[in-house]
């Protein structure tokens, strides 16, 4: 691994910095999947500034990982490139200064595709450390750091990640990835809202782009580079590969499936046509695979990782393929209601129950623990959570009872507090046995700064609530995120948060608290 000056260095490697090394000659890379117009001979001269965005890494296999960049000189006002195919080249070496390149190719970054590049190098070596680069025209991207994964059957010792959710660009700075490319994690999951659909408010930390909410392909696009363009954002994307999963404001607030927020105001063509603008949008913009290019309405986002027999990650999709919440918690008991629907369940029961790995890790968006809003007996639940899906909970909870099921630990987003919380085998009533740990994280900025006036507040709401409900762990209400060690023995995980989010320049981050689960013995304990 580099040291922290050699990190430092490969993260403020500036476009054009290693010009001309190595990045001549190239071989042909496989080509987009599907047909791509003709375009015309003569090339227009490429704008300068094509790297605006950075570059990122995701997905890792074992002899791959996807590398990703959009040439957009002019990132929030549609990218700024002329209507032609552009060639970009790519190289993979095994150390910062590409002297030892691995691989290369070139890929045509399409128009039709925002020329957004997704590269699929082949044949790297499992459990290694890569550097990556783009060049186009005369411009060189700044260096990406990656890592495959381990090979299939091997026995890895540890596995260290973080894992994030809801960035909102209004609500503050991301400068909490900072503190991540610090951590040398071999992955980043991020479990949603990596952009926020609302309208650009004035007295806002930080105003979105446009006039009003993204409908077209247009406005998914220059809201998407408008996030990209942070450099924080870009030093995480750039540190390790992030595997990737999307929650509720990529497209709409509280969507399920082809059903938005506000019906009354969208129409389920406009729904349709804005679902179909936003999933290409971040498929342009994350680094993932091409089985997930969206296909009109629909996209590939529930997908599974190996991390040797050490661990396993499953994807999620809770939101494509979910019934439409419900008022009432009798109506959330309807057996036919559904989150993830009835292919992505036997899939995520085959992966659970297959066994052979040490823990299964979910990459999960809304909160999968019963969790009551209010204290004292007038409980209120929020039905958007799996709180509102309670028979296909329960069908979880069974899954995860099976001795075939090793260490189940979910990872969940969205709530922008913390909650560690036990999961038993019927949520609904207390005292069931527990059959597995959900560590709900917090917000990268979503809710603002939390002072310890608001953290007092927090706890004088919540703290009675706790009480009533043993499962209940550890609540918190600081920005921040999670970082993970696993190992054979046990899964340590500890909240890095910080109280201020508002501020460029940033806050401390601390290790607020720390919690562990140990192989073999269901649940979670605060260390």
């Amino acid at each position: 691994m580099p040291d922290s000056l050699s990190r430092r260095r490969l993260l403020g490697v500036a476009a054009g910095a290693a010009a001309g090394v190595g990045l001549g000659a190239h071989s042909a890379a496989a080509a987009t999947p599907g047909s791509a117009p003709a375009y015309a001979s003569a090339q227009a001269a490429l704008p300068t500034g094509l790297f605006t965005l950075g570059v990122a890494s995701g997905d890792p296999l074992p002899t791959s990982t996807v590398l990703w960049t959009r040439l957009a000189p002019d990132p929030v006002a549609g990218g700024g490139m002329p209507d032609q195919a552009v060639e970009v080249h790519w190289e993979v070496a095994t150390d910062e200064r590409f002297r030892r390149v691995v691989r290369r190719g070139s890929e045509r970054a399409l128009p039709e595709l925002g020329h957004s590049v997704h590269v699929d190098p082949q044949g790297l070596r499992p459990g290694t450390e890569y550097f990556y680069r783009f060049k186009a025209g005369k411009e060189i991207s700044p260096t990406g750091r990656t890592r495959t994964a381990p090979a299939l059957g091997s026995r890895p010792g540890s596995l260290r990640f973080a894992f994030a959710s809801c960035q909102n660009f209004s609500a503050g700075y991301f400068h909490l990835y900072r503190d991540v490319v610090q951590q040398d994690v071999d992955f980043v999951a991020f479990l949603g809202d990596y952009i926020y659909e609302s309208a650009p408010v004035a007295t806002s930390v930080r105003v979105h782009e446009g006039t009003g909410e993204p409908y077209s392909l247009l406005d998914y696009r220059n809201r998407h580079a408008q996030y990209r363009t942070d450099a924080d954002l870009q030093a995480g994307h750039a540190a390790a590969p992030w595997i990737v999963t999307l929650d509720d404001h990529e497209i709409d607030n509280n969507w399920a499936d082809d059903i938005p927020q506000d019906p009354g105001n969208q129409t389920p063509e406009a729904f349709r046509a804005r679902r179909i603008a936003a999933f290409q949008a971040w498929y342009e913009h994350m680094p993932v695979r091409r089985t997930s290019r969206p296909n009109g309405p629909d996209m590939q986002v529930f997908r599974r990782f190996e991390f040797g027999d050490l661990a396993r990650v499953h994807v999620l999709d809770t939101r494509q393929y979910r019934s439409d919440q419900v008022a009432t918690v009798a109506e959330a008991e309807d057996p036919s209601r559904t989150m993830l629907g009835r292919r992505q369940e036997k899939w995520l029961d085959a992966g659970l129950l297959s066994g052979g790995q040490q823990w299964n890790l979910l990459a999960n968006q809304t909160q999968v623990a019963t969790n009551d809003r209010t204290a004292g007996d007038a409980d209120s639940f929020d039905l958007d959570n799996w709180d509102g899906y309670r028979a296909s909970r329960r069908k979880l909870m069974d899954t995860f009872a099976s001795p075939r099921v090793a260490n189940p630990v979910v990872l969940t987003g969205d709530r922008h507090s913390t909650f560690i919380m036990n999961l038993e085998r019927n949520p609904e009533q207390q005292g069931t046995p527990v059959v597995g740990t959900e560590l709900c994280g917090t917000s990268i900025t979503s809710g603002g700064d939390i002072p310890p006036s608001a953290q007092q507040q927090f706890h004088t709401t919540y703290d009675p609530i706790a009480a009533e409900w043993p499962h209940w762990r550890y609540w918190d209400n600081r920005r921040g995120y999670l970082l993970c060690d696993v190992d054979r023995e046990r899964m340590e995980t500890t909240l890095r948060a910080t109280e201020v989010v508002t501020k460029q320049e940033g806050a401390p981050v601390i290790s607020a608290a720390r919690f562990v689960t140990e192989s073999g013995r269901r649940g979670v304990t605060v260390a």
